[in-house]
């Protein structure tokens, strides 16, 4: 007989587990395994040995250290690999290809009529009434019927690399060279146009003539300039500093008041020696300034005016279509200056003060200072003239013989003239000097009004509160009337307390007013003062006191401000 002997769940569950655990644990290495493997690394690394391959077949090198290339429990990887160490393909964001980009311009299908959910405007289906970039219609085509705009492109959501943002030939169409070559196309055949014409007109011209000029700049990077050097292995131009025949900028006059020398750009603009009348360097401003380097700036000044009123014209393409336009602009130019003023003098006249010497011939003075020796000859080089400020200097008005500003007083601008603190104020002469301009201060008037008040409030108030005699007998006509002084003299004591406390708040608001009064002072002191001082030794500005300022306050400044917007300030 066999017995089926009972076994409890847990046990049969925890006997699995060790079986299972049995088999999946890894067998351990012995010594000599681990000393085989430490070789066949050695060799690897040596070259003896092939490299290990992954998966897809391909070597791993075999410096590669073993925190790299072991790949972590969890990834449960066979053999060697190095899948673990590369982007995987789940993580990678996608990204659209460079090829595709927004489309541009609109779509070639145009409706008939207006389709529902169109634009109320210009009858697109792309967009609607408030997106809409056309000139609002007086009559949309939702009514009209007419004119309904094509529909644009619906535009890909497109979702670029980092590349892809930064491409700058990203939605680049490359059949828009196709116009370019067109043109230059159109160029050639009108040149065997007239080339077929010129010989046509004279048979003994031959092509060599026309050709001359398109061979003439072909040579021109052969050239050897001086102070260049061409290194033919590295295919590149250096340039020297200087020829080393020359004399250096900077030695032709040691003088440290002499000429600026850059030794960045290595250009000195003024003349060094200007005092010799025979010199062989008088500056890069001398070479930039003399020649046709001035009539160069002026047509490339006129090439861009042209161009940017609409013609087609530019200074080294067509050279001489561009002289031809100025010089026939210029004689327009002149023509119509010369009919303007001949018009001008033939209806008012004048012409005689045309003919006058200039004014420095007239007056015999100039701003210029000269300095001359005995003998007549120039003694130095003039002065530097500052260069004046684009605004209007020493313009006098209204009679004045000063200018406005020049005059200074209790924080307030004027003319130095007449003292008068009004611009635009007629000028009295010495007479305005006599007579002394202050606004009023009528701050003390207050108080002392103030303080009037309460001499008189207090002299009433110990009159009212002697004690009255009392004298005679005592009747019932006195018993009425002291009960009658009883009660006024409670109403008095009331009265009394009630101004006693009208008087307090008087009082302490009077005060409140002194202090502010002193502070608002002491505020335009500091002002002045530092409006008196350099920006850059005045103290910073605090934040720590910014609150909302009291009645008393404000009444102080009201008294004290300044009222520059009323004229008639002054004459109060």
């Amino acid at each position: 007989m066999t017995t089926n002997a009972r076994v409890a769940v847990s046990q049969i569950l925890r006997n699995k587990d060790e079986t299972a655990d049995e088999e999946d644990e890894p067998k351990k290495k012995s010594r000599e395994d681990w000393r085989k493997a430490k070789e066949l690394e050695e060799a690897r690394k040596a070259g003896t040995a092939p490299a290990a391959v992954d998966e897809t077949g391909k070597d791993i090198n075999p410096h590669i250290p073993q925190y790299i290339s072991s790949a972590p429990w969890y990834y449960g990887t066979s053999g060697p690999t190095l899948k673990h160490q590369r982007p995987q393909e789940d993580r990678e964001g996608q990204f659209t290809r460079l090829d595709t980009y927004y489309n541009k311009g609109v779509t070639g299908s145009v409706s008939i009529k207006f389709r529902k959910g169109a634009c109320e405007n210009c009858g697109a289906m792309t967009h609607k009434k408030k997106d809409c970039l056309e000139r609002p219609r007086k009559i949309g085509a939702k009514f009209t019927n007419a004119g309904i705009a094509p529909d644009e492109f619906n535009q890909p959501n497109l979702n670029l690399s980092y590349d892809g943002k930064r491409d700058r030939w990203n939605g680049y169409n490359p059949e828009q060279h196709k116009a370019i070559i067109e043109e230059y196309q159109k160029v050639e055949e009108a040149k065997r146009e007239l080339r077929a014409q010129k010989l046509e007109q004279d048979p003994t011209a031959t092509e060599e003539d026309d050709r001359e000029g398109e061979d003439e700049d072909k040579y021109v990077d052969e050239v050897d300039m001086p102070g260049t050097k061409v290194d033919s292995k590295q295919r590149i131009t250096v340039r020297n500093l200087r020829i080393r025949e020359d004399t250096a900028k900077y030695l032709r006059n040691l003088d440290l008041n002499s000429a600026y020398y850059d030794p960045k750009t290595r250009s000195m603009r003024d003349n060094p020696i200007p005092e010799a009348s025979d010199f062989e360097y008088g500056g890069e401003n001398l070479s930039r300034f003399s020649g046709d380097t001035r009539a160069h700036a002026e047509a490339q000044l006129f090439a861009w005016e042209a161009h940017a009123k609409g013609l087609d014209v530019h200074l080294l393409a067509e050279p001489t279509k561009l002289q031809l336009l100025q010089k026939q602009y210029e004689d327009k130019r002149d023509q119509f200056k010369t009919q303007v003023k001949q018009s001008v003098l033939d209806k008012y006249g004048g012409e005689e003060h045309l003919h006058a010497p200039p004014r420095e011939l007239l007056l015999a003075q100039s701003e210029v200072f000269v300095r001359y020796n005995r003998d007549g000859s120039r003694a130095a080089n003039a002065e530097k003239q500052l260069a004046k400020s684009k605004y209007e200097e020493d313009v006098m008005i209204n009679n004045h013989t000063s200018v406005w500003g020049s005059f200074w007083k209790d924080g307030q601008w004027g003319f130095k003239c007449c003292h008068s603190f009004i611009k635009m104020s007629y000028c009295v002469g010495e007479a305005g000097k006599s007579m002394v301009l202050e606004v009023p201060d009528t701050s003390k008037e207050i108080l002392q009004n103030v303080e009037k008040e309460e001499v008189t409030e207090k002299s009433e108030k110990a009159s009212s509160s002697e004690p009255s005699s009392d004298s005679g007998s005592e009747s019932e006509k006195d018993k009425r009337s002291k009960t009658e002084k009883t009660s006024k003299k409670k109403k008095n004591k009331k009265k009394s307390k009630k101004k006693k406390k009208k008087d307090q708040k008087k009082d302490k608001q009077e005060d409140k007013l002194k202090k502010a009064l002193e502070m608002e002072e002491r505020k335009q002191k500091h002002a002045e003062y530092l409006l008196s001082v350099d920006e850059r030794k005045r103290p910073y500005n605090s934040m720590m006191e910014v609150k909302e300022p009291t009645e008393e306050e404000m009444e102080a400044y009201m008294m004290k401000r300044r009222r520059e917007e009323d004229p008639m300030s002054q004459f109060l």
